[in-house]
């Protein structure tokens, strides 16, 4: 039987107590939801935009994804939380942008959701989780 490995990286912001940044268990990799955390300090950044937010995620989010001995390549599906419908554009410019620079010219996108709620944080606009298949 596949024991659980917990992945862990100060290339992104330090977990909560309650859960890991990541979680890998024989090929699969899933990512605890980001939000847009400086690594090093926990601060949220880039308050009020949510394009910035939406990049700084993705990167801590790929930290994490690395961390587990995987490529954005790797990820299979991303689920965003936005907290305002009208955030929806310049979410998804920041998004494809981050996977154009991030996978293969011509390689498959990874599935994507995306939905409305409130998030635990006052500044967070934006969190994001992922799962991957490594190796």
């Amino acid at each position: 039987m596949t024991e659980k490995t917990e992945i862990r990286t100060a290339g992104a912001p330090a977990p909560a107590w309650t859960f890991s940044q990541g979680v890998r268990k024989g090929p699969i990799l899933q990512v605890s939801g980001q939000g847009p955390q400086d690594p090093a300090t926990g601060e949220y950044l880039h308050h009020g935009d949510v394009k910035a937010q939406t990049r700084r995620t993705l990167e801590n989010v790929k930290a994490i994804v690395e961390a587990g001995g995987g490529t954005i390549d790797d990820v299979v599906m991303f689920r965003v939380y936005l907290t305002e419908r009208a955030h929806f554009p310049l979410m998804n410019e920041a998004y494809a942008e981050f996977i154009e620079q991030n996978t293969r010219p011509g390689g498959v996108k990874p599935c994507r959701t995306t939905v409305f709620v409130g998030l635990p944080q006052e500044p967070m606009l934006v969190e994001i989780d992922a799962q991957a298949v490594v190796g």
